[in-house]
C-alpha cells in the first residue's frame, strides 16, 4: 500500500533514508564543480548523475521531505526545480518567498537529504506555467519586448536573476560555498523562438549567458535547447528521445546533458492522459548515455504535483505530470519508480568504466550492437557493456563467447561485461493501481450547501467604458480569469425579426446573456487557438433598450512563443443580426466589469465569506439549466488518517475551488476527451490545507454544476498485477 507523507509503508523507508542522509550529506554537498567533454566534475571526480524535477510551488512544504526522500531512495542524485518569477514578484519590487514559495527552505531540504540541486532560474521557464513565469506587470512597461535585445526587459530580467543568485549566496547554497547547487540554468528553450527575433535574438543569447556567468556562482550554467549557447555555458537537450535527437554539445569540452527527459507529457482540458512506459523511459535514458556519451539525465517530471490557484497555463489541467514516478499526491507509481531505480543502480555499478574507460562499438548483428567500456587502472581492468537491440523482435547475440537473448528494442547492462544486471524491457516490479475511496458526500443535516448568485452586470452597472471592444488582459491585468463586456442596444425604426447574437472571440470561453437571460456559449480549441471562435445564438429583443452582457473567460495565459506581449485575448467582433440587416456593435460604447463581486470581496476566505447573502439550496434547486455564475459553500470534516485527500467534482461544470481560503485550482468537466470523459475529475486537497473539522469549501461555478454530488475521497495505491509478460512499445 502507498501512503501520503507518512504511513507505515513509507515511514520505515524514510527512517532508513534519514540515517543514511546524516552520513552522506557531508560527503555529497558542496565542492568545486567543473566539467569536461565527458561529465560534470565535482571535487575532481567525474559523475554520472540522475536528476528528478520536483517543483516546490506545485506541492506543499510538509510534502517536500517525503517527495525528496522518495526520489533519493529511487536512486536520484539531483533535485531540479524552476524558479517562478511571477510567483515571487507579482508586483514590481515586492517579493514573496513564504509558504509554498519558500525556495530557500526547499533547497535546504534537498541539502539535508544529501542530494545535489539544479536551479533553473530562467526566469522565463514555460513549464506549462501561466505566462511562462513572466510577471504580467511587465506587459505595461513602455517599449518592452520580451526575451530579446530589449533594454527594459533585460533590466528587469537581470534584477530578478541577481536577486535569486544573491539569495542563494547569502544562504551558502551554491556548491562552491559548500551548498547543494551544482548547476544553474539561464533562459529556457530559447532556440525554439530565437529566429523571429533575428539579430536581436542572437544578441540576447550572448547577453543572457554573459550576465549569468558574471554573477560568479562558482557552478556551471546551462541553456537548454540552445545549440549556440556561448562558452562556457553548456547547451543541453530536452525531449523524450535525446539519445536520437540531440546533436551534441557545441564544444568538445562540454558534456552531454539531458535537462528534460519527459516521463509523461503535458495535458490540457480535453486531452486524454499521456502514458509513457517505464521501459520506454529506461531505453532512451541508456541510449543517451551510450550513444551521446550522456552523463546527466533529469526526469521531467519526477513529481509533477498540482497547479494550484490560477498558475496553470492556457487550458492546462490542474494536475501536472500525474504519470511521473511520484504521482500528483506524492504516491509511488509502479512499475515506473522501481524500474528506473534498478537502472540507476546498474549504471552506478559501472560508472568508473563508463566515465573513465574507452568506448568501443562492436556489431553483434544487423540491428544489434555492443557498447563496451574498458578502464585500465592500477586497480586492474574494469569493463562494462551495454547490449543494444534495435529490432522489433527478439535477438540472440554472441558477446565474449557467451550467448545473450535480447528483447525487442532493449538495452541490457552488463557491469562486468559478463552478466546482465538490468534489461530495459524486463520489468520486475508489480503495477500499482491508484484507488480513490469515497469518504463522504458533503450533504446532510450537519453540513448544508448554500449558494450566492452573481448578478449579470448591465451597461448601466459599469463605470469603466470605452468606445470599442478592448483586449481582455489590458483590462484585467491577469488579476482574474473573467471579464464582463456590456453594452446597450436599441433597434432603430427598422424592424428586427429573427435576431441573432454573433460573437467572435480569442479568449478560451464565453457566455452570452441578453436582458439577463442566457443566450449561448462556446469554448476555444485547446490545441492552439489562432482564429477567433464564434458564438451564434438566437435571442429575444425588446423594442426599447436591450442589455447585452458577455462573460469572457481565460483558463490561464499563454506560456510560450515569440512576442508574447502582443498576444490578444477577449472579444474581437460582436454583431446583432436581424433578418433585415446586421448591426455591427464592435465599435459601440462598451462597459467593463473585471471579475465577479464574490472575487473582489474574497468570499472564499473564512474572514470574508459572510460579506454576501447566502441562501440554502435543495436537491431540486442545485442542478438546473440556468448557467448563470453562482457560488456554493459548505463545510466538511477531514477524513481520518494521513492518506491524501481529493474532491470528486464529476457533477460540476466549470469553475474554481477553494478550501479554507486556499485555491486548489480550476476544474472543467463540460469539455470532454474523444472518449467522452472529463480530463480530470479528482482534485487534490493537501492535508496541509485542512483542519480536523469544519473546513470551508467554496466553489465558483460558471455554468450549471450540481454540488450536492461532490464527494470527499482518500487516495491510496495497491499492487495490481505483475507485468513480466507485458510488452511495451518503445518509440
Amino acid at each position: 500500500m502507498g501512503s501520503y507523507y507518512g504511513g507505515w509503508w513509507w515511514r520505515g523507508r524514510l527512517l532508513a533514508a534519514v540515517v543514511v542522509v546524516v552520513a552522506a550529506a557531508a560527503v555529497v554537498a558542496g565542492g568545486n564543480v567543473t566539467y569536461d567533454g565527458r561529465s560534470l566534475i565535482i571535487d575532481g571526480e567525474r559523475k554520472v548523475l540522475f536528476s528528478g524535477s520536483i517543483h516546490y510551488p506545485r506541492s506543499t512544504p510538509k510534502m517536500w521531505r517525503s517527495l525528496i526522500g522518495k526520489a533519493k531512495e529511487g536512486g536520484i542524485d539531483v533535485i531540479e526545480t524552476y524558479v517562478f518569477w511571477n510567483l515571487h514578484e507579482s508586483k514590481p519590487g515586492q517579493y514573496d518567498f513564504s509558504g509554498r514559495n519558500d525556495l530557500v527552505k526547499f533547497i535546504k531540504e534537498v541539502q539535508a537529504q544529501g542530494l545535489y540541486a539544479c536551479l533553473r532560474i530562467g526566469p522565463f521557464i514555460e513549464s506549462e506555467w501561466t505566462y511562462g513565469g513572466i510577471p504580467f506587470w511587465l506587459h505595461d512597461i513602455p517599449g518592452i519586448v520580451y526575451r530579446t535585445d530589449n533594454k527594459p526587459f533585460k533590466n528587469y530580467m537581470r534584477n530578478f536573476v541577481t536577486k535569486i543568485v544573491d539569495m542563494m549566496k547569502s544562504e551558502s547554497l551554491f556548491a562552491s560555498q559548500g551548498g547543494p547547487i551544482i548547476l544553474s540554468q539561464i533562459e529556457n528553450e530559447y532556440g525554439n523562438v530565437e529566429a523571429p527575433f533575428k539579430k536581436g535574438g542572437k544578441a540576447y543569447v550572448k547577453w543572457a549567458a554573459k550576465m549569468a556567468v558574471d554573477l560568479q556562482t562558482g557552478v556551471p550554467w546551462v541553456m537548454c535547447k540552445q545549440p549556440d549557447a556561448p562558452d562556457p555555458v553548456i547547451n543541453s537537450c530536452n525531449g523524450m528521445r535525446c539519445g536520437e535527437t540531440f546533436t551534441g554539445p557545441n564544444s568538445p569540452s562540454k558534456p552531454a546533458l539531458w535537462t528534460e527527459n519527459w516521463t509523461s507529457f503535458l495535458q490540457r482540458y480535453g486531452d486524454e492522459t499521456y502514458l509513457r512506459s517505464a521501459q520506454d523511459i529506461a531505453f532512451h535514458t541508456l541510449l543517451f548515455i551510450v550513444a551521446k556519451n550522456g552523463s546527466f539525465v533529469n526526469y521531467y517530471m519526477y513529481h509533477g504535483g498540482t497547479n494550484f490557484g490560477r498558475s496553470g497555463a492556457a487550458y492546462m489541467v490542474t494536475q501536472y505530470y500525474d504519470q511521473a514516478p511520484l504521482d500528483e499526491y506524492g504516491l509511488i507509481r509502479e512499475p515506473k519508480w522501481s524500474h528506473l531505480k534498478e537502472m540507476h543502480a546498474a549504471v552506478k555499478s559501472c560508472s568508473s568504466a563508463l566515465l573513465n574507460g574507452v568506448q568501443r562499438k562492436i556489431s553483434l548483428g544487423q540491428h544489434q550492437q555492443a557498447y563496451v567500456y574498458e578502464d585500465s587502472t592500477d586497480e586492474g581492468n574494469k569493463c562494462a557493456a551495454f547490449l543494444f537491440n534495435n529490432a522489433t523482435t527478439n535477438a540472440t547475440v554472441e558477446f565474449r563467447n557467451a550467448n545473450f537473448e535480447l528483447r525487442p528494442r532493449s538495452i541490457s547492462v552488463l557491469p562486468d561485461c559478463k552478466k546482465i544486471a538490468f534489461d530495459t524491457a524486463k520489468v520486475n516490479a508489480a503495477i500499482s493501481k491508484r484507488i480513490a475511496t469515497k469518504s463522504k458526500t458533503i450533504k446532510g443535516a450537519e453540513h448544508q450547501w448554500e449558494e450566492y448568485r452573481e448578478a449579470i452586470p448591465t451597461f448601466s452597472d459599469t463605470t469603466m467604458r470605452f468606445n470599442q471592444i478592448e483586449e481582455q488582459t489590458n483590462i484585467t491585468k491577469d488579476s482574474t480569469d473573467y471579464l464582463w463586456y456590456t453594452m446597450s442596444f436599441q433597434p432603430n425604426s427598422a424592424s428586427c425579426t429573427e435576431p441573432k447574437l454573433k460573437v467572435k472571440f480569442l479568449s478560451h470561453l464565453v457566455y452570452a446573456f441578453v436582458n439577463g437571460e442566457y443566450a449561448g456559449s462556446a469554448h476555444g480549441n485547446s490545441t492552439g487557438q489562432k482564429k477567433a471562435v464564434l458564438v451564434e445564438a438566437p435571442i429575444s429583443l425588446s423594442e426599447s433598450k436591450n442589455d447585452v452582457s458577455i462573460l469572457s473567460v481565460m483558463v490561464g495565459l499563454w506560456d510560450s512563443g515569440a512576442f508574447m506581449e502582443k498576444r490578444y485575448a477577449g472579444l474581437t467582433k460582436v454583431e446583432i443580426q436581424c433578418k433585415e440587416t446586421t448591426h455591427n456593435v464592435t465599435s459601440d460604447e462598451w462597459g467593463y466589469q473585471v471579475g465577479f463581486q464574490g472575487e473582489s470581496l474574497g468570499i472564499y476566505t473564512q474572514e470574508n465569506t459572510d460579506k454576501v447573502k447566502w441562501n440554502p439550496i435543495s436537491d431540486s434547486s442545485s442542478a438546473n439549466d440556468d448557467p448563470s455564475p453562482r457560488w456554493f459553500r459548505t463545510k466538511f470534516d477531514a477524513p481520518k488518517g494521513d492518506e491524501p485527500v481529493a474532491l470528486n467534482l464529476t457533477s460540476m461544470g466549470k469553475g474554481q475551488v477553494w478550501v479554507n481560503g486556499e485555491s486548489i485550482g480550476r476544474y472543467w468537466m463540460t469539455i470532454k476527451t474523444k472518449q467522452g470523459n472529463p480530463s480530470q475529475t479528482l482534485y487534490h486537497v493537501p492535508r496541509e490545507f485542512l483542519n480536523t473539522s469544519d473546513n470551508l469549501l467554496v466553489i465558483l461555478e460558471e455554468s450549471n454544476g450540481d454540488p450536492l454530488q461532490i464527494t470527499v475521497r482518500t487516495v491510496s495505491t495497491t499492487q495490481l498485477l505483475h507485468p513480466r509478460s507485458r510488452h511495451s512499445t518503445i518509440r
